[in-house]
């Protein structure tokens, strides 16, 4: 039987008398990766991505509009963003103004419970739930392809974050119209078998990155000569990767997740200068994933940009998976996810 996570169905209310909405999103781990960008502002990929969504690590976003106020007003987790935070998030919401046709700013409060900058997509889950929450505010009466477009614009990778289970980014069309081109950029659900999957995930190291992802992006199209032969072979692997969903064949999608990664990372350590986010504990993790599988068991690693793992395994092996990958992981903290909700409106008077 296919199994398709429900799409989130986002109906976002007309602006209420207050101005403000408050939306959650869940963080997405990408099986066929997102990596390289052919076009900066708008936030067009260079190739097509595939992901799940997780039940875990969720964000709670508040957007509250403050008439006549000077300036948008951003608080992260309690503690007042400033700098290059407060910048995306006020550019961001410049786009909803500006297609809403307001000039009101706002009052952000975001809870984020997964942390940031490690490579465990928090801006994915971040920039889901601030478009979501919004648009409501704003009034824009966006579906859920809409607000994923528009989530894109803050994160790519929250494009995905607006559905549940696996999801597809489309990299869209080049006709030489940006107008174009930004309409056929988006996300949607992809359907699959019943595969009844879980995620381990190693945190070997939950600090800030030496190198965004942004950087490490830039430079690993510009100057890596990998990288161009595996954004031709992830568009295979995307292929068979959406035919192996259908047939419920978790080992093949965890094949073709383990080499989409692993190709992925090659590309950044054929950087000029090199970026190199695996760390000692990554390793160890890795060649534990190794070891369950010549004993049996089904598990196969994907990383996104940064040294944390995850390993995709069955729901029913989730536990002996995990007590493996803890022993490797040095002591960081290990959890396990399964298929997570797309995001979605909080309902404020209940």
């Amino acid at each position: 039987m296919l199994y398709e996570h429900p799409a989130t169905v986002v109906r976002p209310r007309e602006q209420d008398t207050a101005g403000g909405a408050t939306a959650v999103a869940h963080p997405n781990i990408a099986l066929i990766k997102y990596w390289g960008k052919r076009d900066e502002r708008l936030f067009l990929p260079r190739t097509p991505s595939l992901s799940l969504t997780l039940d875990i690590f969720p964000t709670t976003t508040r957007v509250e509009l403050a008439p006549g106020a000077g300036q948008d007003e951003v608080t992260f987790n309690g503690v007042p963003a400033t700098g290059e935070a407060l910048r995306r998030i006020s550019a961001f919401l410049d786009l909803a103004r500006e297609r809403a046709g307001s000039g009101e700013r706002a009052v952000v409060d975001t809870r984020n419970t997964v942390p940031t900058g490690a490579g465990l997509a928090s801006s994915a889950s971040g920039f889901a739930a601030l478009a979501v929450a919004a648009a409501s505010a704003y009034g824009l009466g966006y579906d859920a392809t809409a607000l994923s477009r528009l989530a894109r614009r803050g994160s790519g990778s929250a494009s995905r974050s607006l559905f549940g289970g696996f999801a597809q980014w489309n990299a869209g069309v080049d006709t030489g119209s940006d107008e174009e081109a930004d309409l056929s950029s988006y996300a949607e659900p992809v359907p699959a078998a019943d595969l009844d999957p879980a995620l381990v995930i190693a945190v070997v190291n939950a600090g800030p990155k030496d190198v965004s992802s942004r950087t490490a992006m830039r430079r690993t199209v510009d100057t890596s000569p990998l990288y161009e032969p595996w954004a031709a072979s992830s568009l295979d692997d995307l292929t068979v990767m959406r035919s192996a969903l259908l047939r419920g064949d978790l080992a093949s999608v965890g094949e073709i997740a383990e080499r989409n990664a692993l190709g992925m990372h090659a590309t950044m350590l054929a950087a000029r200068p090199a970026v190199r986010y695996l760390a000692p504990a990554s390793l160890t993790v890795l060649d534990a994933v190794l070891q369950l599988r010549k004993d049996g068991v089904l598990a196969y690693a994907t990383m996104d940009a940064g040294p944390n793992v995850k390993v995709l395994c069955r729901r029913a092996e989730a536990e002996q998976v995990a007590e493996a990958v803890r022993a490797a992981a040095q002591g960081g903290a290990v959890h396990i996810a399964g298929p997570g909700p797309g995001a979605r409106l909080l309902d404020e008077a209940g």
